[in-house]
């Protein structure tokens, strides 16, 4: 069987043409969760086991991490607050691992299936072309029940996606398991050129609960007594995903798994170890893997490693015990430094309009939907701006952000209040290869004095919200007027 992800030289490989000093690559960690929640809040448990939290030192701690859920509580009311706040399980993450310098730079949610992924705060100035998919399988393809949601994205010059599925159930529905997998294949589609398939990139990661169940007749106390005696190498033999992958080859082929060596994660008696009878245990949460060794350049070889593969019995609020992959890749951090360099800027005067400036190479593609977020020092979430510019828009923001082309938007927004613009606001001067850009912001922002911010832009192709990071600014600091050092009088 090939660990390797099918290359299409002629459409889909790029090369990079980097100098020698951006070819050399770097180990990243990727840390992977899955967890069917079974509609369960994440209220009074610790996720710190499940983040790898406990036995991992802060200086090993990984670069990524990606949570994906399945049976997520999607009750009217959750909808509704889902559209004001992030649901309680990405903020239950991000309140653990906020402070330890992730941020929350892009989630998507399908009815009960949730993927949130975050990032070390230092690399998201490096994060390119984030976008997210999903395909509805559930019913014909009409109901999001079942199906997969994805985000994929550019890190230092290597593209990956991360996707999160959820197939049909059932010891006996082993074909409609097979054919969810190939509809999400046809029909999970990007908008980033040469990067249209789940299987174009660079590294893939899939992940959910994938509901492959062991063939066989036997009962539900036969295969429990197999767990028993530790027989898991030959209940393996009978997996319906291994049989797929390796034998018909119909689903996953391309795909890698470091066999499990942990007892099958469904199904349980909901808070207990103990199996629940009433259905036949499986391995039905997994997270699989695939490379292009030479998607970046034909002289560098990329190479994931997966050094960790174990469920976490402790966690009981669900059927499923959850299940997280650890990963080592390769990436180029020499590659695509950031096209926005802002000015320093030392001070922001509260109550008072305020200029940023900074400048773009002129080969620099902005968007319509541009836009420059204010930070505090520390955000957690690419969500959590004080408060945003539009840089091409010629009249100010509307009333309500466009939820269509403005990804960050679409939770709890918070616009500046309506101003007359004169227009002047923007202001463009050409010098040699590059375009100095002066954008004034509104006097009416509510910041705290002496904290720290920073400024974010995001280049935005608006129409399937394509996001990358465009430049971040030095640290400064919100000052209110009456603080700011005064010049004596002078007759």
């Amino acid at each position: 069987m090939s660990d390797i992800l099918p290359s299409q030289p002629n459409t889909n490989t790029k090369h990079l043409n980097l100098d020698s000093s951006c070819l050399e690559v770097a180990t990243y960690r990727v840390y992977v969760i899955t967890w069917n929640v079974g509609s369960r809040f994440p209220d009074n448990i610790s996720l710190r086991n499940l983040l790898g939290l406990d036995s991992t030192e802060h200086e090993h701690m990984p670069d990524i991490y990606a949570v994906g859920l399945q049976e997520v509580n999607v009750q009217p009311q959750q909808q509704v607050l889902g559209l004001f706040k992030e649901d309680p399980w990405t903020a239950k993450v991000k309140s653990t691992l906020g402070d330890l310098g992730y941020v929350v730079f892009k989630t998507e949610q399908m009815q009960g299936l949730l993927l949130t992924m975050l990032i070390k705060r230092v690399h998201v100035n490096y994060l390119r072309d984030i976008e997210a998919e999903y395909t509805r399988t559930g019913f014909g393809g009409i109901w999001g029940n079942k199906g997969a949601v994805s985000i994929r994205f550019n890190l230092y010059g290597c593209d990956m996606t991360f996707v999160n599925a959820h197939l049909a159930a059932h010891d006996s529905h082993l074909e409609e398991r097979i054919q969810d997998f190939k509809q999400i294949m046809a029909n999970h589609h990007y908008h980033v050129k040469r990067f249209r398939g789940i299987y174009d990139h660079d590294y893939v990661f899939w992940f959910g609960d994938l509901n492959f169940r062991l063939s066989g007749d036997d009962t539900s106390k036969e295969v429990q007594m197999a767990i028993a005696a530790g027989a898991f190498e030959q209940l393996m033999e009978r997996d319906q995903l291994s049989y797929v992958r390796e034998v018909t080859q119909e689903a996953f082929h391309v795909l890698n798994e470091r066999k499990p060596t942990f007892p099958p994660t469904f199904k349980f008696k909901e808070g207990t170890c103990e199996y629940d009878l009433k259905r036949r245990a499986a391995w039905t949460d997994r997270i699989l893997y695939g490379i292009q060794p030479d998607n970046c350049n034909p002289n560098t070889q990329l190479h994931a490693d997966q050094f960790s593969y174990k469920s976490h019995p402790g966690y009981s609020i669900s059927d499923h015990k959850p299940v997280t992959g650890e990963f080592f890749i390769k990436l180029f951090p020499g590659y695509k430094t950031p096209n926005i360099r802002f000015s320093d800027l030392n001070v922001w005067r509260i109550g008072e309009e305020n200029t940023v400036e900074y400048t773009k190479p002129l080969t620099f593609k902005e968007c319509d939907h541009d836009w420059i977020g204010i930070y505090q020092f520390e955000y957690t979430s690419l969500r959590d701006y004080v408060a945003y510019e539009y840089v091409c828009q010629a009249e100010s923001p509307p009333p309500s952000p466009d939820l269509s082309t403005d990804p960050f938007f679409a939770h709890s927004p918070r616009r500046l209040s309506q101003r007359n613009r004169n227009r002047d606001y923007l202001r463009r001067q050409t010098r040699d290869n590059e375009e100095i850009v002066r954008l004034d912001f509104a006097e009416d922002i509510e910041m705290k004095g002496d904290e720290r911010y920073i400024l974010i832009y995001f280049q935005n192709s608006g129409s399937h919200s394509v996001t990358s990071i465009g430049g971040i600014s030095n640290i400064f600091r919100a000052e209110t007027a009456s603080s700011l050092p005064r010049l004596a009088n002078v007759d």
